[in-house]
């Protein structure tokens, strides 16, 4: 694994110190002077939490306009490198405590997914974790069981490499399944409940898949 260096850092923290100010901004702009009561610290808590987040995505969203996450092997060093190490801080630091909890109901988690990139069809959501949004592409009608997991960078050593993971209408993605960057699913297919799909695998139209490593059942 490649160490996250000094500059990574700074920037991340940079635009975590803008999201802070500007959500502290806006607590105080917006409620600093109403009268809550006996429950104004809650009120003035619970509403920068919020606010935080919305300003979280925003900012998140932003920098992946101007640094976006380039798919294929990243070279040391490079921009591609800096932006998905820069990634990985926000992931690590801000949205892991949304992502990797059962706190939020399932359909909100469908806008907090479509707010941190995801592309998501009418009618899908998950009930696994999607580790990297910007990099998931969901069609219509499609359900990711509870704690399966979609992630589309792999880490192997000093290896570092992303790659998009791609799913077609009225996909079914079983309970506790783990789909690896670079697979392809196509439309109507299931994968079943625990199954691990390994790296670049094409899974047809309507196919089952099953098993570990997952193979054609069907």
């Amino acid at each position: 694994m490649r160490a996250i260096n000094a500059k990574q850092v700074s920037l991340f923290f940079l635009l975590l110190t803008i999201i802070v100010i500007l959500s502290l901004g806006t607590v105080w702009l917006v409620l600093g002077a109403v009268p809550l009561g006996d429950f104004r610290g809650v009120v003035l808590t619970f509403a920068w939490v919020i606010l935080f987040y919305c300003y979280a995505f925003a900012i998140y969203r932003l920098f992946l306009h101007f640094m976006p996450l380039p798919e294929g092997e990243l070279s040391e060093g490079s921009r591609g490198e800096f932006a998905a190490q820069v990634n990985i801080l926000f992931y690590l630091l801000m949205f892991n405590s949304l992502i990797r909890t059962h706190f939020l109901p399932v359909p909100l988690m469908r806008l907090v997914y479509q707010a941190l990139g995801t592309r998501m069809g009418a009618n899908t959501y998950s009930a696994g974790v999607i580790l990297d949004p910007p990099l998931t592409e969901l069609g219509a009608n499609c359900i990711i069981g509870h704690d399966a997991v979609l992630f589309s960078h792999a880490i192997e050593g000093r290896h570092f490499a992303l790659a998009r993971i791609k799913a077609g209408d009225n996909v079914t993605i079983g309970a506790t399944a783990v789909v690896m960057s670079g697979v392809i699913i196509g439309d109507g297919a299931i994968i079943s409940a625990g199954s691990v799909v390994l790296k670049d695998t094409v899974i047809g139209a309507h196919e089952i898949w099953g098993g570990v490593p997952a193979k054609r059942l069907k």
